[in-house]
């Protein structure tokens, strides 16, 4: 099996070579295409306004002067020897939790691989020290994933404690929870007086209760999270088509009335 690795963090990042030694030493074969500097926050934008160039590294890491997003759609369209059969994407230095995914370059780089044969696959690590049990929560996770048939262009979003892998208390499939709104950004200014501002920290847990994905971190367990790229509030369709039903009555009925007159 062939991976397109990617992730947000840049191409020289420490997750993303854990990754690829973790899936080299379990036997994958993989490319490896990832943004040449960290584009964390770059969430699902394509960079339409500049040619992007593709490099070869020493270590056969391919770097992209662009978007986690660019990056995959370059692997799977043209860098790519053999078409990929799945995308993962990490592993991310910091949580991708709840509405986390709506910005996550992370989350992103897995969505872009959403047409490949198996579900793609994001990974993060809730900190910045202990990649090793990421990689290990990935590696043990996939002969599982390989069989598994989920709705088509579904994402597994993965967070794993940071933490020693011996210390997990489990595996939790979950929902995604929400996040507080998050503070104002904090304004500062250059030495000649111009005004800047650095967009604040995301906002704390506000759902998070049990069968979230903030609760299962929190009780030191691997969130799993299906995901979908289909953005439809069906219910809020509903509401709405029975709206519009009422307001074309009302319009029908004026017609009808402009009709007799």
């Amino acid at each position: 099996m062939t991976f397109l690795l990617s992730n947000d963090d840049g191409v020289s990042a420490q997750g993303l070579t854990q990754l690829a030694s973790a899936c080299r030493e379990a036997g994958y074969s993989m490319f490896v295409v990832a943004p040449e500097q960290d584009r964390s926050g770059a969430s699902n934008s394509l960079t339409l306004d500049r040619p992007l160039k593709p490099t070869v590294l020493k270590n056969g890491f391919i770097s992209v002067n662009g978007t986690p997003a660019d990056c995959v759609n370059l692997g799977m369209n043209t860098l790519c020897l053999e078409e990929p059969l799945r995308v993962i994407s990490g592993i991310n230095s910091g949580a991708n939790l709840g509405d986390d995914v709506l910005y996550s370059g992370t989350v992103a780089a897995a969505m872009e691989g959403r047409f490949l044969t198996h579900s793609p696959i994001a990974i993060s690590l809730v900190g910045h020290q202990h990649f090793e049990t990421a990689a290990r929560v990935i590696i043990d996770l996939l002969p599982q994933l390989e069989s598994l048939s989920l709705p088509q262009r579904t994402v597994i979003n993965i967070n794993v404690p940071d933490i020693p892998f011996n210390q997990l208390k489990g595996y939790e499939v979950t929902r995604l929870g929400h996040r507080h709104r998050c503070d104002p950004p904090v304004k500062t200014q250059s030495p000649r007086g111009k005004d800047y501002y650095w967009i604040s920290c995301v906002g704390h847990e506000d759902d998070a209760g049990p069968g979230t994905d903030f609760y299962a971190i929190n009780n030191d367990k691997v969130s799993i999270t299906a995901i979908q790229v289909d953005m439809t509030a069906y219910d809020g369709n509903q509401t709405l088509q029975s709206c519009l039903n009422l307001s074309n009555q009302g319009h029908e009925q004026v017609q009808k009335q402009e009709l007799n007159t």
